[in-house]
């Protein structure tokens, strides 16, 4: 049995049991529980506020967290990052009220800097040689510079519509999150026979988002330049039709060249093309 923290509440919990589910762990959240067992895996699930992950997971308390990449670099604990999980991703950026005249970094010296992350923020303070004021903040940072208790914010932007309801603009980037699996580092040998189970089906499960499976009609002749087009993961599958002179072609193709490739194989004679979600693809 491993135990893993997750968000108990929000997206992140959203993205987070989606993934367990979409690797074949059952997750029973409708009766929400402070603990919970996987019924067909051994599993159990801490459902935490995202800021105390990174703690329960370098305590021990819980062997495994997915959390955002953000909340381990602000805590600073001595936890394992596993795997970065691609959802969940956002940017820490610094805003200023659109009334003000940036004109770059060195406008924070001096200034009040609204945020919920001052680790984060005061390592980019100390890279740019800027000395400004970090005001911690925990809840609705972009209201400060309104009320009057900062004169810029440093705070997650995913869209920006919530900096522009705000009448904040965003001036720099600083630093780029996602949802990340950490571990305390000290697994005994079975809970990392869990883990490298768990490694694996994520790992089939993010290589199949980006593939798609595609099947098409095509002249006997134009077979060996559709396998240059195609060359699949190892060669494309190859069966006569009934009507002479006539083949099938399946293949795997990534989902970023799907278009230039279907241009590519309608030029040499492709008919018929079918291009399928793969649910789950086993390197």
């Amino acid at each position: 049995m491993i135990r893993l923290a997750i968000q108990s509440k929000g997206r992140l919990n959203e993205d987070s049991t989606a993934l367990l589910r979409e690797i074949g762990i059952d997750i029973d959240d409708s009766r929400r529980k402070f603990l919970s067992q996987a019924p067909n895996f051994p599993l159990e699930l801490l459902y935490m506020r995202d800021d105390d992950i990174p703690g329960v997971v370098s305590s021990g308390t819980a062997a495994l967290g997915i959390v955002g990449l953000n909340e381990v670099e602000e805590h600073g604990l001595p936890v394992q990052i596993v795997k970065k999980l691609g959802f969940g991703a956002c940017r820490i950026s610094l805003a200023v009220p659109k009334t003000v005249d940036y004109t770059g970094p060195k406008w924070f010296a001096g200034k009040r800097i609204a945020t919920s992350y001052p680790r984060i923020l005061k390592k980019w303070l100390d890279e740019q040689g800027i000395e400004a004021r970090i005001e911690v903040i925990t809840g609705s940072v972009e209201i400060a510079p309104a009320a009057d208790i900062a004169d810029a914010i440093f705070d997650i932007v995913s869209s920006g519509g919530t900096l522009v309801s705000n009448g904040l603009v965003e001036v720099e980037k600083v630093f780029w999150s996602e949802a990340v699996l950490i571990s305390s580092g000290d697994l005994t040998p079975d809970q990392q026979e869990i883990l490298d189970e768990m490694l694996f089906r994520i790992d089939s499960a993010m290589v199949s988002r980006r593939k798609k499976y595609i099947l098409m009609n095509l002249p006997q002749a134009s077979v060996e330049e559709a396998t240059r087009i195609l060359p699949a993961m190892r060669s494309p599958t190859v069966m006569p039709l009934a009507a002479e002179g006539w083949c099938s072609m399946h293949s795997v193709v990534d989902e970023d060249d799907l278009w230039d490739k279907i241009k590519q194989l309608k030029a040499i004679g492709a008919e018929g093309i079918l291009v399928l979600n793969i649910d789950k693809l086993i390197p």
